[in-house]
């Protein structure tokens, strides 16, 4: 059992200089993913050392492949097309969303029997929207009161493609169809009405046809992965905790290197700067489809304004760190269309809302979404993290910028993205 940490904050003036953040978490599970897929070695640098690419890495030892960690550099010995073993024992995911929904789309196709489980949190999320495709696609699938896990997978042999259009914009569930379909002659395809993230589509290399709006994604086993090696960006979802901290702290500038740059993934800085940010870009590459580059940050004026629906899925991860930033700025800040928030780590919407009403604010609650507006008392404030990574390196963030600093209940859950975010504070605060 992890010991809980309640962690103090102290005010801090200014922040100044340079940061290299972790690899991206998203990217860094499917690379281990896709390497396992492949037949052979790959490397991935700057892999993300965090609890949730543990857990993607644990499952795929025990199904067979060798896989070894110096630093930030991760080698995969994958096991080729169904060249898995069947594991010996359950699939621990953890608290990761991402491992057991990808990890699902990859059993359902293979020849033995397994089971997904995951921690309290993780068990308590829906698995409905992928058990409903994948056994649409004729996996055999048996899952906790239909909806959670433990998720139990026995062999089919009659996995056929299908094409199915996304009831929501989910990455995870995008991905998982498409992994399943990576193991098929036919083809598979995914229709989408709002994009999400694209990394699956992006690091396979599928087809992508887009239509008055509609996205359609094909796969087949002519996309099965083969060996490789890839950089991973910093992760841009660790780095708007320190952008958003630079951008409301006066004198401060900051230079974030190698930060992805995805267009489904920045939707962060899109809404930043249309509150007035000062963000700029310098030395942006692309590799293996994926852009990335400096971000230098510097003090700004931020006015709250309104949020585009489009945009909700492009930022739902950062949405409470975006609160804080809409805290300090003129005006008040809403998030609507963002339901979503209701299905992560914790109830987003009920964090974040019962966090801000500590502050003494007016605080409205909506189904999918909330409004903040009011004026934050002076005293010292307790913030809970309800056992949330980005809602306890949210509320550290807000304990940074009060007079009197705060506190954050159960701060350890940062470590299943960013066990270094102390270190990094402490490198860069004046």
């Amino acid at each position: 059992m992890v010991r809980q940490v309640t962690k103090d904050f102290q005010n801090i003036e200014s922040v100044k200089g340079t940061l290299e953040l972790p690899g991206d978490k998203s990217i860094s599970h499917r690379s281990v993913m896709f390497a396992a897929l492949a037949k052979g070695k790959s490397i991935i640098s700057n892999c993300l050392n965090a609890s949730d690419i543990q857990s993607t890495i644990n499952c795929f030892v025990k199904l067979g492949c060798r896989i070894t960690r110096n630093g930030n550099v991760v080698t995969v010995e994958g096991r080729g097309y169904k060249g898995f073993t069947a594991p010996e024992s359950e699939l621990d995911a953890g608290n990761s969303g991402t491992t057991a929904r990808l990890l699902s789309g990859i059993l359902a196709a293979q020849d033995f029997k397994s089971t997904i489980i995951g921690d309290e949190s993780l068990s308590g999320r829906p698995m409905k929207r992928i058990i409903q495709p994948l056994s649409l696609m004729g996996a055999d699938i048996r899952a906790e009161a239909g909806n959670f896990l433990p998720i139990h997978f026995k062999p089919s042999n009659k996995l056929i493609p299908i094409e199915f259009f996304l009831p929501v914009a989910s990455a995870q569930l995008k991905s998982a169809v498409l992994l399943a379909g990576l193991h098929l002659e036919g083809i598979t395809t995914v229709i989408e009405h709002e994009t999400s993230r694209n990394h699956t589509e992006n690091m396979l290399g599928l087809s992508v046809v887009e239509e008055s709006g509609i996205r359609k994604i094909s796969v087949s086993k002519n996309n099965y992965p083969s060996p490789f090696e890839l950089f991973v960006p910093s992760d841009i979802s660790s780095a708007s905790f320190f952008i958003v901290l630079g951008l409301l702290l006066k004198n401060s500038e900051l230079i974030i290197k190698d930060v992805l740059l995805n267009e489904t993934r920045s939707g962060v800085l899109k809404v930043l700067k249309m509150m007035g940010a000062h963000i700029d870009y310098e030395n942006v590459k692309v590799n293996q489809g994926e852009s990335f580059g400096n971000l230098i940050i510097r003090s700004s004026q931020l006015k709250n304004v309104h949020i585009p629906k489009e945009l909700i899925p492009n930022i739902i991860d950062e949405i409470p760190v975006l609160s804080i930033a809409g805290l300090i700025a003129e005006g008040s800040f809403e998030v609507r269309n963002a339901k979503e928030l209701r299905v992560k780590e914790s109830d987003r919407i009920k964090s974040v809302c019962s966090n801000m009403q500590i502050l003494g604010l007016d605080v409205e609650e909506f189904e999918d979404g909330f409004k903040i507006n009011g004026e934050i008392s002076n005293s010292r404030h307790v913030f809970n993290s309800f056992g949330d990574h980005r809602i306890a390196m949210a509320f550290s963030i807000l304990s940074m910028l009060l007079p009197q600093g705060g506190s954050v209940l159960n701060f350890e859950c940062v470590g299943i993205s960013n066990p270094k975010f102390l270190d990094q504070i402490k490198s860069i605060a004046g």
